[in-house]
């Protein structure tokens, strides 16, 4: 399938869908005891397809104010591989969903944060999808 046709499915309004703003704010509920701590907020953008893979991306998205130390993200992908807020299965079973396919067919991997900008670090996440 094209890279377009996935952007069809992945809409902006599916990935709120999928993995709500609540979900950033019970995380950090969850974390500190009180969301407003968070210096960032956690959102679900689609990126690419491409050779049997799909790339999303985790944005930490810097609040008002506050500051988005590298510090503060660079532990994240191994939290969110095992924590139950982000719930990386449910998400890849939601993907798999939208696709039509047995979730048997998808495996996933979060990458490192990438620092992209001072208020922007993104986490990789890429979804591999095997032949029947």
């Amino acid at each position: 399938m094209q890279s377009d046709h996935y952007q069809t499915i992945f809409t902006p309004e599916w990935l709120e869908q999928t993995f709500p703003a609540q979900r950033s704010l019970d995380f950090f509920e969850a974390l500190y005891g009180d969301a407003d701590e968070a210096a960032f907020d956690i959102k679900l953008a689609f990126d690419r397809a491409a050779s049997g893979n799909l790339y999303f991306q985790f944005q930490l998205v810097q609040r008002p104010g506050k500051c988005l130390a590298c510090n503060l993200t660079y532990g994240l992908p191994s939290v969110f591989t095992r924590h139950p807020v982000i719930n990386m299965s449910g998400l890849v079973a939601d993907i798999a969903s939208a696709m039509d396919l047995p979730v048997s067919r998808l495996t996933w991997n979060l990458g490192q944060t990438d620092p992209r900008r001072q208020d922007l670090h993104l986490i990789p996440l890429t979804i591999s999808i095997s032949a029947e």
